[in-house]
């Protein structure tokens, strides 16, 4: 298998899970996430990032037991929940009368599966596309390289709203579709690092 089918397979494996995932949180919680503003939103990744990032430089020191990955997992759905909420904003309750009625309107997980998987497939022909250009220059780089990237990205996020308008730059579909692809890398750098600590 060549690097780029083996990185679609990744992909696609990676994107299953973050699903299932978003899926069964949806059922337990309802689709309270709704009522985010983009502030917090992006809070929600920035706090995530944050910790990878704290346990990058702690050689994996913890007290709680979800690792990075589970964590890029939440990156990556947050990530979603921000696209969905750019995407099809006209289909989607406004968060403000959820706030002042009280009361979730709940998306059907028929309507929100469709959105999830249309949000991937178009994040995933991004990926194909920039690894075509990129030439997978992603798998020479450190994962801790990938990490901050998802934190310039952020940074363009809140710079993008304090501003209210671009001038010449990619929006915030753009940054949190690149945010998705690095959090992938990530992933999959880490999953090969254990499949290559099995086989020592």
């Amino acid at each position: 298998m060549n690097g780029k089918m083996e990185t679609l397979k990744y992909f696609d494996n990676i994107m299953k899970v973050c699903k299932e995932l978003f899926l069964k949180k949806n059922k337990d919680y309802g689709s309270s996430w709704l009522v985010l503003r983009w502030e917090s939103l992006i809070d929600q990744i920035w706090i995530k990032m944050k910790r990878i990032r704290r346990l990058e430089e702690t050689s994996d020191k913890k007290l709680i037991p979800e690792g990075r990955d589970v964590e890029y997992i939440g990156v990556i759905n947050y990530s979603i929940i921000a696209l969905i909420r750019l995407w099809y904003k006209d289909e989607l309750p406004n968060p403000n009368e959820i706030v002042n009625k009280g009361k979730i309107v709940e998306i059907n997980e028929e309507k929100l599966s469709k959105f999830y998987d249309n949000i991937v497939n178009k994040v995933e022909d991004l990926l194909i596309k920039k690894n075509h250009d990129y030439g997978e220059a992603w798998r020479d780089m450190e994962i801790t390289s990938i990490t901050d990237q998802i934190f310039v990205k952020l940074f363009r996020c809140k710079k993008i709203l304090e501003n209210g308008k671009l001038e010449v730059s990619e929006g915030l579909e753009a940054q949190f579709s690149d945010i998705i692809n690095y959090a992938v890398f990530a992933l999959i750098k880490l999953q090969m690092q254990g499949e290559e600590k099995r086989n020592h």
